[in-house]
């Protein structure tokens, strides 16, 4: 592989590549917080059982998700980390109606470029 990560080493492939990859990531991150998220809603709020059943869903689909990734396993777990930190972040203020701080942002950025950096660098 040539440039960063991408078979012509160009900037277009290489920024598509991210792209796709994060878009992925974020899916899988959601799947996987939905999946928490309701068993926690209906032990920490008593909400009712049936909830479990998308849950067990939510949590079916994160894992064959993390199947579609590029990479070897290991690899991908590391990186999806970091969007998972950015996703959850999001999660807060959108499901939670809590408003990220300046650190939720800076920590979910540097997160953000530790995956680009996992998953973009050429491997030789």
């Amino acid at each position: 592989m040539l440039g960063a990560g991408t078979p012509d080493g160009s900037a277009v492939g290489s920024a598509l590549r991210l792209l796709r990859l994060l878009l992925l990531f974020a899916v899988t991150a959601l799947a996987e917080i939905v999946g928490c998220y309701l068993p926690w809603l209906v032990i920490k709020h008593g909400k009712p059982l049936w909830l479990l059943l998308p849950a067990a869903v939510s949590l079916g689909a994160f894992a064959w998700l993390l199947t579609l990734h590029p990479t070897a396993a290991g690899r991908t777990y590391a990186a999806y980390g970091g969007v998972y930190i950015a996703v959850a972040i999001g999660w807060l203020w959108a499901a939670e109606g809590i408003r990220p701080s300046r650190w939720d942002v800076i920590g979910s950025l540097i997160a953000l470029t530790g995956m680009a950096i996992i998953m973009l660098s050429a491997r030789g």
